[in-house]
């Protein structure tokens, strides 16, 4: 299937002048004429702020400002929202984080479906239609999607077995994340990135399920020393536009901003060839011992992770079935 480009879809969306003034009318913060900020709650350095800058870099002469850390205190879960009501221009959003506004956001971080850069690639292939479609009903555009490394399990102390799950205060970042650790035992939550800095820091959290990629691996090694690497999953985040700002572009302006937007996802992809083996590198000189996980607890996390896979394609339905069809299919 293929990407449909800006100009169409900025074509079909309902983005007018008016839908601008209505943001305003309904009391949401408007930005300053022709500021285009591009906002994540990811710090610099971190897979997704990386995007956002090399977007900014590949978009001129549109000036982008990429801003980092939840500006205004806007987290992946309500930035749709936040770029459709014009406050931000340009918006990333972790995309298991939005799986309460449409079970498709949480197929990325599926447990054990993708655990390779192929794998990853193929399920966006099937899946990117589908984030295009809810996305859209949010009312905002993709632009690009950003990789992650794979997720492992960042702790205080080793996880060796099943047993050491039992009763952990643990991190997740999607809902399906947290019922797969639930079920081994795990006092498993849903936080944003951004909660964890507090939590970790009041020692109501021992570990973190997380790539710990860039800027994030930084906030995470100051209270975690261990670092198990359990292949979960390789999510995505995902980078949209306010509709509105699109279709003020002229068309060869939405066509260099397409263009900008696929030559930064390729890039991301190529960067995440390297970026597992750098991020490792700076584990260990920063004192955080990797370890692998041993076969029983490699089993009871998948035997749990299918169970959650199943769970997920009977509430997305016919539409989820279809994407893991075509992806296990290979089409």
């Amino acid at each position: 299937m293929r990407r449909r480009s800006l100009i169409a879809l900025t074509a079909t969306m309902p983005f007018a002048a008016s839908a601008q003034q209505s943001g305003a009318q309904q009391g949401g913060a408007q930005p300053a004429a022709g500021a285009w900020t591009a906002a994540t709650e990811y710090p610099a350095g971190a897979m997704p702020a990386e995007g956002l800058v090399r977007l900014a870099e590949a978009a001129k002469p549109l000036v982008i400002t990429p801003a980092f850390d939840a500006p205004g205190g806007v987290r992946s879960a309500a930035m749709p929202r936040a770029v459709a009501e014009g406050r931000f221009a340009i918006g990333d959003a972790f995309a298991g984080a939005l799986g309460a506004l449409d079970p498709v956001f949480l197929l990325s971080s599926l447990p054990f479906l993708a655990t390779s850069a192929a794998e990853a690639k193929r399920l966006l292939v099937a899946a990117r239609p589908a984030y295009q479609e809810a996305l859209e009903t949010l009312g905002v555009t993709l632009l690009h999607v950003t990789p992650w490394p794979p997720t492992g399990i960042w702790s205080r102390r080793p996880i060796a077995t099943p047993a050491d799950l039992r009763g952990l205060k643990l991190r997740t970042y999607d809902a399906t994340g947290t019922e797969t650790m639930r079920a081994l035992g795990a006092a498993a939550e849903m936080l944003s990135f951004q909660a964890v800095a507090t939590r970790l820091a009041d020692g109501s959290l021992d570990a973190v399920l997380s790539s710990g990629d860039g800027g994030a691996g930084r906030r995470l090694w100051e209270h975690l020393p261990h670092f198990t690497e359990i292949g979960y999953a390789m999510p995505v985040s995902l980078a949209f536009g306010d509709p509105a700002r699109l279709g003020a572009l002229t068309e060869d302006q939405r066509a260099a901003l397409e263009r900008a937007a696929t030559r930064t996802e390729s890039s991301l992809w190529t960067l995440l060839e390297t970026r597992d083996a750098a991020n490792q590198q700076r584990m260990r000189e920063n004192g955080v011992t990797i370890a692998r996980p041993g076969a029983p607890l490699l089993a009871a996390l998948k035997e749990a992770g299918g169970a959650a896979v199943k769970a997920w394609e009977e509430k997305a339905g016919t539409a989820g079935s279809e994407i893991l069809a075509a992806y296990r299919s290979g089409g």
